[in-house]
């Protein structure tokens, strides 16, 4: 017999265990991109298809766009405490519907609720088979509360842990561009008419939009990328979403150059970054090559890069071998030391790393070393 008094964590333990929920996340850079709307379009595409939806929790703002777009979706009465009122976890259990909306997922819940977050009730409602809509901006994840306040000088309370966004089942940014944020603002659709002003010279700024909207951008590709790596076979590897930067050294002195020039350009890019020497098996090193090979790893490992020492006997076919295992974007190489009858005989060296790998989406940067 259900008892309406018993919590929603004690009558899952009485009952059979189901199958967890999906939990999709709509996710933006700032308030007034659009999250909520986009998960009520979905919602009565849903809807039409015959699926059961409900709203768990909506949070309108005043905009009277995102109100009407809820007209038609059955709506979960709230729980009212001390005056105030919050999502109603335990009824969203009991109408076990097969899909509710739940907007703010940062959310702190009121003093009493049986949870503080609302990303808490969500799972609860995952672990009982419901799948789950919700919305969150970009400012709210915990790893990047610092970033958000240097960029903004604001500091976001309401956080959730990364762990939400890397479980969720789906993640989908709602992107607009700065200048349609800041001309929804202007036009009110965003904050009422007393907060327009101020909210373009601060938060809403122009440039703190664009920083913004790169690093929502940027957690999504990660989080896909994640995702990614643990399903997708090697003859997908090269469709690449993250810059990966290889630099290709060798014994020569101008190596420390081009590892400097390589990490200049993995930081423009935000990319991972590796250096690469080709040890040929036939060949033992001089005492000199051997510390300069020491020198590069060091180097390379205070740029914060990963440091490759491979065996081959072809340099072009195992940097290709290499490239392709690591997904690499960027390649990164100095002239040529061969002399001018083997550049005619062979062909140059930056040409056969070229045939190898011009099927691959590799840009390949020549340095000029002066060495």
């Amino acid at each position: 017999m259900f008892d309406p008094n018993s919590s929603a964590s004690t009558r899952s333990a009485q009952q059979p265990v189901r199958r967890r929920g999906k939990h999709k996340i709509f996710i933006g850079m700032s308030p007034g991109v659009g999250k909520t709307y986009k998960m009520l379009e979905e919602a009565h595409a849903l809807k039409a298809t015959g699926m059961d939806v409900v709203i768990g929790l909506l949070e309108t703002h005043g905009r009277n766009d995102t109100a009407e777009k809820a007209i038609g979706l059955e709506m979960i009465p709230r729980l009212a405490r001390a005056g105030l009122s919050e999502m109603d976890m335990d009824a969203i259990i009991v109408r076990s519907p097969q899909f509710v909306l739940i907007d703010e997922l940062a959310h702190t819940n009121i003093p009493g609720s049986e949870h503080e977050k609302r990303y808490q009730d969500v799972d609860v409602i995952l672990r009982s088979g419901i799948n789950v809509y919700s919305t969150l901006n970009i400012q709210h994840i915990e790893s990047l509360n610092d970033i958000v306040a240097r960029i903004t000088t604001v500091i976001v309370r309401e956080r959730v842990p990364d762990r939400v966004l890397e479980q969720a089942d789906q993640v989908v940014v709602v992107d607009v561009t700065p200048e349609t944020l800041q001309e929804r603002l202007t036009d009110g659709k965003i904050y009422a008419p007393e907060k327009i002003e101020q909210s373009l010279t601060h938060f809403f700024k122009r440039s703190n939009l664009i920083a913004l909207r790169e690093l929502a951008l940027r957690e999504v590709a990660d989080t896909v990328e994640e995702e990614s790596d643990d399903s997708r076979n090697r003859a997908d590897l090269n469709c690449n979403i993250h810059e990966r930067v290889l630099v290709c050294i060798s014994t020569y002195p101008n190596s420390v150059q081009l590892i400097r020039r390589g990490a200049r350009i993995a930081s423009y890019m935000n990319a991972k970054f590796y250096v690469l020497f080709v040890e040929n098996s036939d060949r033992f090193l001089t005492k000199d090559e051997s510390l300069h090979l020491e020198t590069c790893e060091h180097l390379c490992e205070e740029f914060g890069g990963e440091f490759l020492k491979m065996q081959g006997q072809n340099v072009s076919e195992t940097i290709a071998n290499v490239a392709d295992d690591r997904r690499i974007t960027q390649i990164v190489l100095g002239e040529s030391q061969q002399s001018r009858w083997k550049h005619l005989l062979r062909g140059s060296f930056t040409q056969r790393i070229m045939r190898r790998i011009w099927q691959k989406r590799i840009d390949l940067h020549i340095i000029a070393t002066g060495v």
